[in-house]
């Protein structure tokens, strides 16, 4: 790779650490890193960067690239039904599969967190840069008990989860003891996880349970939790979405609760004081799934949670609870408009476009375990760049559209340049490594 440094300069530059926005920055990319961001006032006088190639950008803003901690790639989304995997050949639901992930990347994602349904060999495949995607953090599978959240056996003997959206080789999600569940942890770790996902309550689509039942019991998620902990102190993200599962999760020292739609406020003060992070899924609660593809009772459940859902968001951001942003694409969301959250969580949520930001940048890489590598425009740090054609702190939703997403940048290499802006900048394209 050419080592010559791009000087990106006339921009205004939004960091990510939640500091006001610089009006005219510059940003200095070398090589996969940020060699230097900031006013162009304190641009350092560096020789070795008297010889840069240098890009106006003309007054557009860039952004750290963003991170969506909960998605599921091997879900069509509205697209399909959910379960249509099950009639498909794995290289078929593979193919589809990076498609979804050069979507997601060129409309602004530049990591995701896929908390259930891919393998570490996709993370692999796109680490080694064979296919385009975000970088990605896995959690393989899903554990729950029986007749829980993970649970989709169907009457006709088929397990809808193993045949349409885990991979073969995935460890499977039913765990019925405090035995099970510590062994399986173990076993995701070995299968290569990033992450533990647990289900501790019910779910809107799962066939068997109700979001306010108890999903996991507590004593398991505390095993859970220990194991992951003692295995490389991995985070546990737990599915919760009635007050039981929350508060088994929350009160077994959990990362992250996932959804979290029946938060008390006694709950959300002990998630603000352990420091645990909500992650809210806004953009999976704005459209009810077809009533042609779903059961009647998982409409009427997504119906009647996706309404607590937004109800409950603002008082949780109001309790100082750490929020990252994080969509559930490929549920009922569609792949690719990951960005709309950033929208929903000042519109629904009571944030500001700058703290939504940060929630999709800083925070998210915290909860992630990524902050050291990406999350904010640093030097040092992975040069992970969004170019935006408009200001996002006067106009968060604009981030929806792509079209006004004008390029990515994942690690120095251009991964999408709708409008040509980098043109002239030099930096290689991300291909399929040789």
């Amino acid at each position: 790779m050419d080592p010559t440094p791009v000087v990106l300069y006339n921009v205004r530059i939004i960091d990510g650490t939640g500091a006001p926005p610089v009006p005219d920055g510059i940003l200095v990319v070398e090589d996969v890193l940020i060699r230097w961001c900031g006013p162009a006032h304190e641009a350092p006088d560096d020789p070795d960067l008297h010889g840069a190639t240098r890009v106006d950008l003309g007054g557009r803003t860039v952004c750290p690239g963003f991170i969506d901690t909960h998605v599921h790639f091997a879900l069509p989304g509205p697209a399909a039904n959910p379960l249509s995997g099950a009639g498909e050949l794995v290289s078929y639901r593979t193919l589809k599969v990076l498609e979804r992930l050069r979507t997601t990347l060129h409309n602004g994602v530049t990591t995701a967190r896929d908390l259930m349904g891919l393998d570490a060999g996709f993370r692999r495949a796109v680490a080694e840069r064979r296919v385009a995607g975000p970088r990605l953090l896995v959690a393989v599978s899903m554990l729950s008990q029986t007749a829980g959240h993970a649970d989709f056996r169907l009457p006709g003997g088929i397990d809808a989860l193993e045949a349409a959206v885990t991979f073969p080789g995935s460890p499977p999600g039913i765990v019925d003891t405090v035995d099970d569940i510590r062994t399986r942890v173990r076993v995701l770790v070995a299968a290569g996880a990033d992450c533990i996902k647990l289900a501790a309550s019910g779910g809107v689509t799962s066939p068997h349970d109700q979001p306010d039942w108890l999903g996991l019991r507590p004593d398991m998620v505390r095993a859970a939790v220990e194991e992951a902990e003692a295995y490389g102190g991995l985070p546990v993200a737990v599915h919760a979405i009635g007050e039981p599962g929350i508060a088994a999760a929350v009160r077994s020292g959990v990362r992250s609760i996932e959804h979290g739609y029946a938060l008390t406020d006694e709950l959300r003060a002990e998630m603000a004081e352990r420091g645990q992070f909500l992650v809210p899924t806004l953009l999976e609660t704005t459209a009810e799934p077809d009533p042609a593809q779903v059961p009647p009772a998982v409409y009427a459940k997504a119906v009647r949670w996706h309404r607590i859902a937004q109800e409950s968001v603002a008082r949780s951001v109001e309790a100082g609870i750490r929020v990252a942003m994080g969509t559930d694409a490929g549920l009922i969301a569609p792949h690719g408009q990951n960005l709309r959250e950033l929208g929903l969580l000042v519109d629904i949520g009571g944030m500001t476009p700058l703290q939504a930001i940060r929630a999709a940048t800083a925070d998210a890489a915290d909860l992630c375990g990524v902050g050291e590598v990406t999350g904010t425009l640093t030097a040092g740090k992975a040069a992970d760049v969004v170019i935006c054609g408009t200001d996002p702190l006067t106009d968060i939703n604009s981030l929806a559209d792509p079209a006004h997403i004008h390029a990515v940048l994942k690690e120095g290499r251009v991964a999408i340049d709708r409008t040509g802006v980098l043109a002239r900048a030099g930096l290689p394209e991300l291909v399929v490594a040789d």
